[in-house]
């Protein structure tokens, strides 16, 4: 492996915009040793710096080939002023500690957490002199491309240009499928035949699509079911107890634990809450000694105890009282996913006081109910009262836009909360101005969710809901949005299938890269992408019949597809499930599950 040299980068690093997101060495990054265990992998997250080094799977995923003694190193996305300084110096994306160009790899690994960030993977293939398509690559030595994260449980917009997807819990197959890379003496047919295997692993070559005159799924052939990896003791999972401190501030600049993973409380709109499950947790002793670690090897003055609904922790008094007692005095803790029923004044007082956020989700209860967000306006106002009491003065609330069976009722319902929230707040002699912040998001409809078979509104429902609420809400509160167009962009590739891959191909060609980002976002890239290549995104976003054949169902994340159709059922009657602590509503994981052996 010849290193890129940076000396030879000076002039680009000193006119480009944060030259630390590319120079490495950062204060306790360990040193990768390439070569070591006989395999170099480097895991590859799609945006730039600052957002990556705030994701711990990639650093879970890094520290699986680690233990076994393997090179492990990383890649973020360069911005665009140093990647197309690299172009023009004929200089390929290398990795960050190693300075290894990515194609001298034996497999890269990204890090599919959101559906606006696949063009950057093909930006990141072309950078690192990579060809972009499995078929372009057949009879070449380049590294095995691989993906894995959230979106990859619906893997067939990136099919044509992903090797290997790791589908579920990921902390040792991909290792596994590492040490049989070795065994073969590379990317064989034989490797891939052996690892398609594996819980977990999808090569997507071994499997073929038929579609009907309608644009739908008229059947699949070859490999049609891959299961996911689960890991069932979270406990005694791979976590690693030293981060590298970025060189600038990240988005999360702070250490960060996992105290549980998958959530008890079945929201129809979620696809984490699904396809995460079942809820597994970290034991006190465990989550206190690798925040102590994180803490002394980093420096930060910073825990994040982070999970989907960390309220849900039925031991987390006992946690936040190890934390205290075992962590320096000026610590903080911040607890980023508590729902309102489950906040408690003492957690606030243990908490740095800056915006609270809650997500009622929707205006009315009625609304909740079809969503299963079983939270009452009563828990809202008395989190926020309790809240107030304990020194904030700043509340966010997100809501969603478009649910199935929203009318105006509901959108009603969400200024109301807010003038409630604010008489709350008036109603004692407070040192602060109070602050509300709303955010409206349009709702997507994702796989594997009660609402996978759902339309999603179109612009004019969605802006004129929009427009309903900058007139209504009460004076004073802020309101903020997204944007239509990326928000169906999302819905068409969380439903969509193999044919999408020539739209994704053709946008990136039109310039579309960073689509995440509000003032990167190259909408007439992409209009002209789907025009080019004559397909129609509103195909993707249409409602589904519960007998159809989806592009995601050869996938098995263990939940019942028939369970999904009964919870659609009931959020049409406007039952709510409630929450799988209270007892198993059988899913389809009662064997897996800890909660259904009554194990919470």
């Amino acid at each position: 492996m010849k290193a890129v040299d940076l000396g030879s980068l000076r002039g680009l690093l000193l006119k480009c915009e944060k030259p630390s997101r590319y120079t490495g060495g950062e204060y306790g990054a360990p040193d990768p040793g390439w070569g070591a265990g006989g395999f170099n992998f480097c895991a590859c997250f799609p945006d730039v710096y600052e957002v990556g080094m705030s994701n711990l799977g990639i650093k879970i995923v890094a520290q699986s080939f680690e233990e076994r003694g393997m090179c492990a190193d990383f890649c973020f996305a360069p911005a665009r002023d140093f990647g197309q300084g690299l172009k023009e110096l004929g200089v390929p994306l290398y990795s960050l500690e190693l300075k290894a160009p990515l194609n001298e790899f034996d497999m890269l690994g990204f890090s599919l957490q959101y559906e606006l960030s696949y063009t950057n993977v093909l930006y990141m293939l072309e950078l690192a002199g990579i060809p972009l398509t499995r078929k372009e690559r057949e009879g070449g030595r380049y590294p095995v491309i691989a993906a894995g994260g959230p979106c990859a449980v619906n893997p067939e917009p990136l099919a044509d240009f992903i090797d290997v997807f790791f589908i579920g819990d990921g902390e040792s197959v991909d290792a596994d499928v590492a040490e049989i890379y070795k065994r073969h003496g590379g990317a064989t047919e034989e490797f891939y035949r052996e690892i398609s295997g594996l819980d977990g692993v999808y090569v997507p070559a071994f499997t073929d699509f038929e579609y009907d005159k309608e644009g739908g799924v008229k059947g699949m052939s070859g490999i049609t079911r891959i299961k996911k990896a689960l890991v069932s003791d979270l406990d005694g999972a791979i976590f690693p107890e030293r981060f590298a401190v970025p060189n600038c501030e990240s988005v999360h600049d702070r250490a960060v634990t996992e105290v549980m993973r998958g959530c008890y409380r079945g929201c129809r709109f979620c696809q984490a809450g699904f396809i995460y499950r079942p809820v597994r947790k970290r034991s006190v002793q465990t989550i206190t000694r690798q925040a102590c670690a994180l803490i002394s090897q980093t420096g930060y003055g910073e825990v994040s105890l982070n999970s989907l609904s960390t309220g849900d922790y039925g031991r987390l008094g006992e946690l936040l009282h190890s934390l205290k007692a075992n962590l320096p005095s000026e610590v903080t803790l911040a607890l980023p996913s508590l729902r309102a029923d489950s906040f408690e004044e003492g957690f606030a007082q243990d908490a740095r006081k800056t915006s609270l956020t809650f997500a009622p989700e929707a205006g009315t209860q009625r609304l909740r109910n079809v969503i299963n967000k079983d939270i009452t306006e009563e828990e809202i106002l008395r989190a926020a009262e309790r809240a107030f009491d304990a020194g904030y003065s700043a509340v966010k609330l997100y809501f969603m836009l478009g649910l199935p069976t929203e009318t105006e009722d509901d959108l009603a319902g969400i200024c109301d909360i807010c003038g409630k929230i604010r008489a709350i707040y008036s109603g004692k002699k407070r040192k602060k101005a109070l602050r509300i912040s709303v955010s409206v998001a349009t709702f997507v409809p994702k796989p594997f969710t009660p609402f996978q078979w759902e339309p999603q509104a179109d612009e004019e429902t969605v802006k004129s809901r929009q427009d309903y609420l900058i007139k209504h809400l009460p004076r004073g509160v802020r309101l903020s949005w997204s944007a239509y167009f990326p928000s169906l962009l999302e819905a068409v590739f969380a439903r969509g299938d193999r044919r999408l891959g020539r739209v994704l191909e053709s946008a990136y060609k039109n310039g579309c890269t960073f689509d995440g980002w509000d003032n990167l976002f190259n909408e007439e890239g992409w209009r002209r992408a789907f025009d080019d290549c004559g397909i129609s995104p509103h195909l993707y976003v249409r409602g589904r019949r519960t007998d159809e054949i989806l592009p995601w169902d050869h996938i098995d994340v263990l939940v019942d597809k028939k369970f999904l159709a009964a919870e659609r059922e009931r959020a049409y009657a406007g039952k709510v499930t409630g929450s799988c602590a209270e007892g198993c509503k059988g899913c389809g994981m009662q064997r897996a599950c800890p909660a259904a052996k009554g194990e919470l």
